[in-house]
């Protein structure tokens, strides 16, 4: 047989043959063009052999006219492997139909378990889930990954400082940090408070202590605000009374800061045009599903969303890729002096802050020297800050004012 693939497709049939004549019967069939193989013979007047089901109607007409009796004694091959399917198509449908549901229950989210929040806390938690699909009977495929659940957490909801986020089969598992949690009290040996840097006071809070400044004073690094030696004067300074100084002295301080700022400003924007592709991935091979071509875009960022498939709990080399293309273009901006100064100084202003604690305000600022040159604005600045400027400082046994 010359192709036993493309004959086991058409379908194969096995003959027997009886009668008288058989070797006449089978020159006959092959000299008229039916292919027959595997010829067998079992005794004298009998022969099995194989053929074509395209055939079969042939050789009933050649059976007819010769002496020998033909029977069917084995049927094989697609169409009747199809016709197999199709009787038992019930209990196919049903088998099936039961894996896939193994399939979906397998993916489907069962149960969410927060740990580490109060009931307030975690009832803001649930709610924030459900708003992005994190509740049971959710199917895992449409799920944002571990970190973006985090990360919206953390965003989303004040109270939280750190949340950790992990998918263990079918369930989440959250481990919360609050922010609310109760301070340690801190302790401290006896000592005074004294200026960190020079400034003029503008106001004071002394929870424990004797205040040694007042405000629109002037003072130095290293002079005392609040001294821990109480009692009278000569208590005072004998140190024979002392405690932890405690408070917060506000003072004007001032700090000069140099900036530079170009007047032409290159970056990469998001045009708001997107592509989505959509893979199932057998193992490594990723077979497209949806977002046929190439992506239309010359300049784009991309953005890769994998989900695993699972069966009961075995995690199957099966998974889903949705690849978002997000076209990019370089944007450029050129400012002219006046807006290149207002840049320049919104620029001076945040460097200043971020170096400054978080209770810390400009009171004022004023521009001390200008220039244009070279496609940048260089500007000096003199910033006016109302910041604590208090730090402790141990009582050494015998220290007076």
């Amino acid at each position: 047989m010359k192709n036993q693939w493309l004959e086991f497709y058409k379908g194969i049939i096995t003959v027997r043959t009886s009668g008288k004549g058989i070797e006449r019967f089978i020159n006959t069939l092959t000299r008229d063009g039916i292919s027959i193989w595997n010829v067998k013979s079992h005794g004298t007047h009998i022969v099995t052999f194989q053929m074509k089901l395209d055939d079969v109607k042939r050789l009933r007409i050649y059976a007819r006219k010769s002496d020998c009796k033909i029977e069917f004694i084995k049927r094989r091959g697609f169409p009747f492997l199809q016709q197999r399917i199709l009787r038992n198509g019930g209990f196919l449908v049903g088998a099936l139909a039961f894996l896939i549901i193994i399939f979906m229950l397998s993916n489907m989210v069962w149960n969410v378990e927060i740990k580490g929040a109060n009931p307030a806390t975690e009832y803001k938690m649930m709610k924030e889930l459900k708003g992005i699909g994190v509740s049971k009977g959710k199917l895992q495929f449409f799920i944002d990954k571990p970190e973006g659940i985090q990360r919206h957490l953390t965003n989303n909801i004040k109270e939280l400082t750190w949340v950790g986020v992990e998918l263990k089969g079918t369930t989440y598992y959250l481990q919360v940090v609050e922010k609310n949690e109760p301070k340690k009290t801190e302790l401290f040996s006896p000592r005074n408070l004294i200026a960190k840097k020079k400034g003029m006071i503008v106001d004071m809070f002394v929870e424990e202590g004797t205040p040694k400044v007042k405000i629109n004073d002037f003072v130095k690094p290293g002079q005392i605000l609040v001294s821990g030696a109480m009692g009278n004067e000569e208590e005072e300074k004998a140190g024979t009374n002392t405690v932890p100084a405690r408070g917060e002295v506000f003072a004007e301080t001032w700090y000069k800061s140099k900036v530079q700022f170009p007047l032409k400003k290159t970056s990469q924007v998001y045009t708001g045009n997107e592509q989505i592709k959509h893979y199932i991935n057998f193992g490594s091979l990723p077979l497209p599903v949806w977002g046929f071509g190439k992506v239309k875009y010359e300049e784009f960022e991309t953005e890769e969303n994998v989900k695993n498939f699972k069966f009961l709990k075995w995690e199957i080399p099966i998974s889903y890729t949705s690849k978002t293309f997000r076209e990019s273009e370089q944007m450029t901006k050129i400012y002219d002096h006046k807006e290149g100064i207002e840049e320049a100084r919104k620029f001076a202003r945040n460097a200043i802050k971020n170096d400054l604690d978080e209770n810390a305000t400009i009171k004022g600022e004023n521009v001390l020297h200008q220039a244009v040159e070279n496609g940048k604005v260089t500007l000096s600045i003199h910033f006016q800050i109302i910041e604590n400027i208090a730090e402790g400082q141990p009582i050494i046994q015998g220290d007076s004012e």
